[in-house]
């Protein structure tokens, strides 16, 4: 080793080790955190919709009633309770299951990695939507497998592309381990699959005998109606199905879960003891309390008209000051809209400019592995007040204004690039 280097350690890595990189969004908290920058980036629930002092109170009874028991070693698999207690939050989307279907996880990332780990080999392929959830991104590189896109339209996966994608895998020579999707509201195109929609992309994944991962952290926060139908409501043979209390409770309780079939309910026991030997027993007793001695359906109702209301003034607002040719998706649900800004924008080169006008965004590529997403953008609208939402709105509109003057005066504003475009067409224009 020579200790002039920045990384002496760096040749004794493992090689899944060199692929790892910070996602754009977690390098744009330090600056969007800033109390003068609107932040329409970070997708952070308002738990302060919750009445925090009912929650200390459940803690507090939880502590004077169950200590030893929270403050102590649980099962790797999770607490009873609390499994059965996820069989009635899963209820409203259709999937039934046995407790011991259930993995109780450190938030649904945790399920996300254990899901991967048993799964996938170096180079397996992982087909995502095109864009995808960043995280899932970053635990599939982390693993070495080779991500896929596949096309979304104002339905999400398109089956022709999904059909089209196995194929062109199969034929050069690579394995196909599973496809994995967020069919309810989207993270973070704000899309959600329809009923035909979701039969017809189970089908082909049945079909191809491929594994389904369904991610479905939003499903109980749509803005009308019954919450869509989950797709492991269907296939409980060939769907794993992930959730969390991160949306729906709070984030910081930290606690997810996957329903698997029996075989692969056993393997993802095995990983989680290997990994953190069992999850946060006082987490998990925290949320089981609070289940079971609060109204949370109702609190879930609060949260969804919270969010419609910061959803709208998002919407509205960018159909009064958007310039002509911006695009965005209107999310049935969930926490966010995709942008797709006017030809010859790039979302990446112009977010400098946008935090010197102090307004934050996620810049879309950090949802592609391959480059593209540069024309596009993620808006988050579940934090902010709906007057901090318009402000922040109108300082984006300010920041296209002057990017597109420059485009009219100079050809292409300096240091952007034509873009490849967002790999879907957008959806339900305002």
């Amino acid at each position: 080793m020579s200790g002039s280097r920045l990384d002496p350690w760096i040749d004794s890595y493992a090689e899944r080790a060199h692929g790892m990189a910070a996602s754009e969004i977690r390098a744009l908290f330090a600056v969007a955190s800033r109390p003068e920058v609107v932040s329409l980036a970070g997708g952070m629930p308002f738990v302060q919709a919750l009445n925090l002092d009912t929650v200390a109170d459940t803690v507090h009874r939880l502590i004077s009633q169950r200590g030893a028991q929270a403050l102590q070693y649980g099962s790797g698999q999770g607490d009873v309770r609390l499994r059965e207690q996820i069989l009635d939050v899963m209820e409203p989307v259709g999937v039934s299951a046995h407790p011991d279907d259930i993995v109780v996880t450190t938030g649904s990332q945790m399920a996300l990695d254990l899901v991967t780990r048993v799964f996938c080999d170096p180079g397996d392929v992982v087909l995502v939507e095109a864009p995808s959830y960043v995280g899932a991104l970053g635990v599939f590189r982390a693993y070495q497998c080779d991500v896929v896109h596949v096309a979304m339209d104002d339905e999400g996966l398109v089956p022709s592309a999904l059909e089209d994608a196995i194929t062109s895998v199969r034929t050069s020579g690579r394995k196909v381990k599973m496809i994995y999707t967020i069919p309810s509201f989207h993270n973070p195109a704000g899309v959600t699959q329809g009923g035909v929609r979701r039969a017809q992309n189970l089908q082909i994944a049945q079909r191809a005998g491929i594994l389904v991962l369904e991610d479905d952290p939003y499903g109980l926060l749509g803005f009308e109606g019954e919450s869509p139908r989950a797709m492991r409501a269907d296939d409980p043979d060939g769907v794993i199905y992930l959730g969390s209390f991160s949306k729906t409770i709070a984030s910081g309780l930290r606690v997810g879960w996957a329903v698997a079939p029996h075989g692969v309910r056993e393997k993802l026991v095995l990983a989680a003891e290997s990994a953190v030997l069992c999850p946060s027993n006082f987490s998990q007793l925290t949320v089981s309390e609070y289940l079971a001695t609060q109204p949370w359906r109702e609190q879930i109702k609060v949260f969804r008209e919270l969010y419609r209301e910061r959803r709208d003034a998002l919407l509205d607002s960018m159909a009064a000051v958007m310039p002509p040719g911006t695009h965005w998706t209107t999310p049935a649900g969930g926490f966010y809209s995709w942008v797709t800004l006017p030809n010859g924008l790039d979302a990446t080169a112009m977010l400098p400019r946008a935090l010197a006008a102090l307004v934050a965004y996620v810049p879309g590529t950090g949802f592609y592995v391959d480059g593209q997403g540069r024309q596009n953008l993620r808006l988050s609208y579940c934090y902010p007040e709906p007057d901090r939402i318009r402000e922040g709105v109108r300082r984006l509109a300010s920041v296209l204004d002057a990017e597109l003057d420059l485009t009219a005066t100079f050809g292409t504003p300096s240091g952007l690039h034509e873009s490849a475009g967002s790999g879907m067409p957008a959806p339900d224009i305002r």
